[in-house]
């Protein structure tokens, strides 16, 4: 008997997780799918998130409050499934993975708060935009411990919008030994310094 490889399996999960995540019929979420169809994106593992997500974030109080109808209305549906559910882009596939200007800020995309320096960004190969900081008091982190693991979850100070997860000790070359892994769709870039919009 021949093991079915693990990309197979866990675009089988992935699939599974989601379709029975959603309000079907059980017959329908059994029904065979296409490679095609499996392989367009791959979705948010609700009972997955919810295990690793940080109940601190959910229970803070941010500046900029919306309903979720408000935020629907200004993000774009990856923005509000990354920003607002706490999902994860595909590794390789954002804007600015590879995106290395020399100056500029990064922007959340959920309330337009400055949040990285283009100086702190670096090259990590992760297939995520990978910064060593943030600008002082732009993100906000939340531990979680859930298996037995540590990871901290890094969130928008100004709107409490998920950004990704911080990982520290990794050995890379920066001054503060950290990897801020975030994704691209909770980013803008804008030319500037980005101290006009944190004063405002």
């Amino acid at each position: 008997m021949r093991i079915p490889s693990f990309p197979t399996i866990v675009r089988t999960f992935y699939t599974l997780t989601n379709a029975t995540s959603r309000a079907l019929p059980p017959h329908k979420a059994l029904l065979p799918f296409t490679r095609g169809t499996v392989l367009k994106s791959m979705p948010t593992i609700p009972f997955l998130g919810s295990l690793f997500s940080s109940a601190a974030s959910r229970d803070m109080s941010y500046p900029v409050q919306k309903s979720d109808d408000e935020w629907q209305a200004v993000l774009n549906k990856e923005q509000f499934r990354v920003l607002r559910e706490k999902g994860t882009e595909s590794p390789f596939t954002g804007e600015y993975d590879k995106h290395m200007p020399s100056s500029g800020v990064y922007t959340c995309a959920a309330c337009d708060a400055p949040l990285y320096k283009a100086t702190h960004k670096f090259k990590s190969g992760c297939g995520w935009p990978a910064y060593f900081d943030s600008i002082p008091g732009a993100v906000t982190r939340h531990t979680d411990r859930t298996f037995g693991m540590a990871r901290t979850e890094i969130v928008c100070s100004n709107c409490g919008g998920h950004l990704g997860h911080v990982f520290k000790g990794e050995g890379y070359p920066t001054p503060t030994d950290e990897r801020h892994c975030v994704n691209s769709v909770s980013l803008r870039f804008a030319q500037g310094d980005g101290e006009e919009k944190s004063k405002a």
